[in-house]
């Protein structure tokens, strides 16, 4: 029984690592399940039967995937929105990822000539004068 609950947790470990790590791994390091992140390459989603295809940059390095989960992609996962994989590497150079978290980077961007980080503290401060505590 032991042996079971030690097998289980072996496979069960993710490792996570950098593209730039990742490309450098050798051996039973690429075998292991893991995770990796970057930035989802604009103009290269590509929806094909029964997977989903995309390229992730990170730091000048590239890494294709193929999203095979039974799960529908996230509404954040759109040309360069920041994305996290979790899978396999292939015998075929790609990376198989079984579950794709993404969000957008634009959404938490200020925009031009947005509230200034004083005004926003002001509005803060004002916004907890005002409650009552009913």
């Amino acid at each position: 029984m032991a042996f079971l609950a030690w097998l289980g947790y072996g496979e069960s470990k993710t490792y996570y690592h950098t593209i730039a790590e990742y490309q450098t791994l050798q051996g039973s390091a690429r075998s292991h399940r893991m995770r990796l992140a970057g930035t989802v390459e604009p103009g290269s989603i590509k929806h094909l039967p029964g997977r989903i295809d995309f390229v992730l940059e990170e730091q000048g390095k590239t890494l294709p995937v193929s999203y095979v989960g039974t799960d529908p992609l996230p509404d954040t996962f759109v040309d360069k929105s920041q994305a996290l994989v979790e899978g396999r590497p292939s015998g075929d150079g790609k990376f198989v990822a079984e579950h794709v978290q993404a969000k957008c980077a634009s959404k938490y961007e200020s925009a031009p000539g947005g509230d200034k980080p004083a005004a926003a503290a002001s509005a803060t401060q004002t916004s907890s004068s005002t409650y009552s505590g009913r």
